[in-house]
């Protein structure tokens, strides 16, 4: 994919979220290069919205990350349900499972 000269406004907000979700995990850009087996450069490019990034390179950040691809995309400042899944991510999956029965169970009420 070409780079770009100036961030495209989007590519530059996913970059950002990528470079917060790094730092929150005290890594480095070699480090995430590494685990999601991108260059250091385009991962650089990614991070300030100079990069075209693909559905693959989304899949490949979210592996190094260990996270499910949506919190890559995810911004919490934008809507009440990005924000929920934000502190969501914070929880323990032990914790995460607790909360889907109980969101389960109030979905089910209301379909009643």
């Amino acid at each position: 994919m070409p780079r770009r000269n100036t961030p495209e406004p989007f590519a530059l907000q996913v970059g950002t979220r990528i470079r917060e979700l790094r730092h929150e995990r005290g890594m480095s850009l070699a480090d995430l290069a590494d685990a999601s087996e991108l260059s250091k450069g385009h991962l650089s490019s990614v991070e300030h919205g100079l990069a075209a990034i693909t559905i693959g390179t989304i899949s490949r950040l979210a592996r190094g990350f260990d996270l499910p691809p949506m919190y890559l995309l995810t911004f919490a400042s934008e809507d009440e349900r990005a924000h929920t899944a934000e502190l969501v991510r914070m929880l323990p999956k032990g914790e995460v499972r607790k909360l889907r029965r109980q969101v389960q169970d109030q979905v089910a009420l209301r379909k009643r």
